[in-house]
């Protein structure tokens, strides 16, 4: 295990250990939220409860409209459930307000979207310092967990370069990186391999895989079931609800499927 990746790693674990939840990282109970829209009222979860325990690798999978979005959302602190609890490292979040969630996403919470989302003017340094510019951290502790958030996922000479001069891979492991910076607890997925060829997809499986090995927490969302089966536990959403929670078995290592993939060529 790579001691850079063990070192970020950990620094996000280092104060779950005073959860009041024993061995959970997340805790949800009796989830619903409701939409209106227009005169309708949409249940977009009914009920859901779930843990997901301190270096989990969960993925969610469901077809549009089954609610797992909705419950990401929540996770992530970017929405607010109609009723019931969620717990994150013990702490009820469900009944905080916008500026306490926000200081939750900030602290807590490293996110990796589908689309990648990094600024095109700014460098892959500047991109992965960004989410401290929110905290007190100092400018040379800013750049320090930058470089070492970029080391870790293997674009340590890219650190000058704007993302018109990367791959859509190397674009996805500056997200990564991004995510990583204020060392958060939990890593929350958005279909991370959906614009990546098939290579690349495993490529960015290896580092998730290497993050959780280190004790990272994740949760990712995904419509491949290839790409479901390096987490340790799926999860069904269907009409609001979990329809299925299975451990993973026979799961396969990403460094290992990349030795018997071709190199693409540019």
């Amino acid at each position: 295990m790579d001691s850079q990746t063990t070192k970020l790693a950990e620094a996000g674990r280092a104060e779950v250990k005073t959860s009041p939840v024993a061995n959970a990282m997340i805790r949800v109970e009796e989830l619903h939220k409701y939409y209106e829209l227009g005169e309708a009222r949409v249940h977009a979860l009914r009920g859901v409860s779930l843990d997901i325990r301190i270096g989990d690798f969960v993925a969610i999978m469901g077809a549009s409209g089954s609610g797992k979005s909705t419950f990401m959302n929540i996770l992530g602190c970017l929405d607010k459930p109609t009723s019931g609890k969620y717990l994150l490292e013990g702490v009820d979040v469900s009944k905080h307000d916008k500026k306490s969630l926000a200081l939750i996403r900030n602290q807590k919470i490293g996110f990796v979207f589908q689309g990648f989302n990094l600024l095109a003017r700014t460098t892959a340094q500047e991109n992965t310092e960004l989410p401290t510019l929110y905290t007190k951290i100092s400018r040379p502790e800013r750049e320090k967990r930058a470089a070492d958030s970029l080391a870790m996922v293997g674009l340590a000479e890219r650190a000058h370069h704007f993302p018109s001069q990367m791959s859509g891979g190397q674009q996805q492991r500056v997200a990564i990186a991004r995510a990583l910076v204020n060392r958060p607890s939990i890593l929350l997925a958005d279909e991370p391999t959906g614009n990546l060829d098939s290579r690349t997809a495993v490529e960015i499986m290896e580092i998730f895989q290497q993050l959780n090995d280190a004790g990272l927490t994740i949760v990712l969302v995904t419509h491949e079931h290839d790409i479901a089966e390096y987490a340790k536990r799926v999860l069904v959403f269907r009409d609001g609800k979990i329809r299925k929670d299975d451990s993973v078995a026979n799961r396969p290592r990403a460094n290992e499927v990349l030795k018997t993939l071709p190199t693409l060529e540019d």
